[in-house]
């Protein structure tokens, strides 16, 4: 994958505003379904739709603990996105 297309595909999983309020809450701390669901105000099914992206784009990881599985922010992800983000944004405000 070039780095337009790895730029493009961060943006769009990032286009949806709830999952980027999945992101800043996950940042804080590993959370469930239900308590992502219950902090964002939509269901744990569309918590789960939304998961499920992040999850193929390797941004968040999953950990079972119990009957529940918590999901936290792959750090190794976001500082790739981080880094791959800052090379189109670099040096925009200079023109």
């Amino acid at each position: 994958m070039n780095d337009a297309e790895q730029q493009a595909r961060i943006f769009k999983v990032l286009s949806v505003g709830t999952r980027v309020r999945m992101l800043e809450l996950l940042k804080k701390r590993s959370l469930c379904v239900n308590a992502l669901a219950r902090a964002l105000d939509i269901t744990p099914a569309a918590v789960s739709q939304h998961l499920r992206i992040l999850r193929d784009a390797d941004l968040v990881t999953a950990d079972r603990q119990g009957t529940f599985v918590h999901y936290a922010v792959n750090e190794k992800t976001l500082d790739e996105w981080r880094e791959i983000a800052a090379r189109l944004l670099d040096g925009a405000s200079s023109r």
